[in-house]
Parts: C-alpha cells; sequence; structure tokens
C-alpha cells in the first residue's frame, strides 16, 4: 500500500460491512508528510502529515465541516 509497506489500520468509517468504506492507516515508516492515508471504496488514497489530519479534526470538531457538508447538501434544492 505505501512505500515501506507497513501501514497500519486505524478506523474503518463503517465499519458495520465488508463493502469497502473509507479507512484510515498510519504508516510509521513513511515520511512525515505522507504518514497519514486516507483510502476510499474505490482504491484511491490520500496521503497526508498527522499535522493535516488534525487540521480536519479540528473543523469537523467545530461543526464546521458538518455545516459546509449541508450546505451543499441543500444546494439548488427547492
Amino acid at each position: 500500500m505505501t512505500e515501506s509497506g507497513t501501514p497500519r489500520h486505524v478506523l474503518t468509517f463503517c465499519g458495520k460491512c465488508s463493502c469497502g468504506y473509507p479507512e484510515l492507516f498510519v504508516d510509521h515508516d513513511a515520511a512525515a508528510e505522507r504518514r497519514i492515508i486516507l483510502t476510499d471504496d474505490f482504491g484511491q488514497r490520500i496521503q497526508m502529515s498527522v499535522e493535516q489530519l488534525q487540521v480536519i479534526i479540528d473543523e469537523a470538531r467545530t461543526g464546521r465541516i458538518t455545516s459546509l457538508v449541508d450546505t451543499e447538501l441543500t444546494a439548488g434544492v427547492a
């Protein structure tokens, strides 16, 4: 999966089935800017630093991500 080949599974974002939901991995052997790995159910992945993931977590905690998603989901709905 990664250059070092040692990612550790941390979280499956569904966890209720095995139908390919997004997953979170950490690769302690990877370069710091590529240590966190998010995969999707289409086989794509995003690699980022721990600091970048922390920004996403902080935005989620404040409700900003929820607000943005809600806005996008209702955009164009009459």
